[in-house]
């Protein structure tokens, strides 16, 4: 069974993947139950770079952003069903209501984002400018969600 990596680990092996050229990626999210926007997203995401690390929202982290009764899914099953998707590398989780110290830990070359935010409006943009940390909007309009999805399904 996969499951997310460490940060710390996640951050050496990042370094690793950037001494050797490569460029790295890194998109996160919650990602409870998948759907085509995020497949989108993250190809999108990949396409920018040659590694692409997905950072996941904790357990604890989701339910204080969509309330009680989430995650659907919990972190092992998302990470390793993020893992199966051929355009991820790795996997990581955070737990800060930022992605800050996970940028300030991996010090990657893009740091991707949904097409609901522009460069002005991710809230670590201060961060990516500080780290020299391009910023790449990625994925189709944002037509795709998981709460929509859930309406659909209750109201069958």
């Amino acid at each position: 069974m996969s499951a997310a990596t460490p940060r710390d680990e996640a951050a050496r092996r990042v370094r690793a993947w950037r001494d050797a050229g490569e460029r790295v990626v890194l998109a996160n999210g919650c990602f409870d139950l998948l759907h085509v926007g995020h497949l989108r997203y993250l190809a999108d995401a990949r396409s920018r770079g040659t590694r692409l690390v997905v950072a996941l929202n904790t357990d604890a982290s989701v339910r204080g952003l969509k309330g009680d009764g989430r995650p659907w899914t919990p972190l092992a099953e998302r990470a390793e069903l993020l893992l199966g998707f051929a355009c991820v590398d790795l996997v990581t989780s955070f737990d800060e209501p930022t992605l800050e110290a996970t940028l300030r830990a991996l010090v990657p070359d893009v740091h991707a984002k949904g097409p609901d935010y522009t460069p002005e409006t991710v809230p670590e943009r201060e961060v990516d400018r500080e780290l020299g940390i391009e910023i790449a909007i990625c994925g189709d309009p944002k037509d795709h969600s998981t709460t929509d999805l859930l309406a659909r399904v209750r109201e069958r």
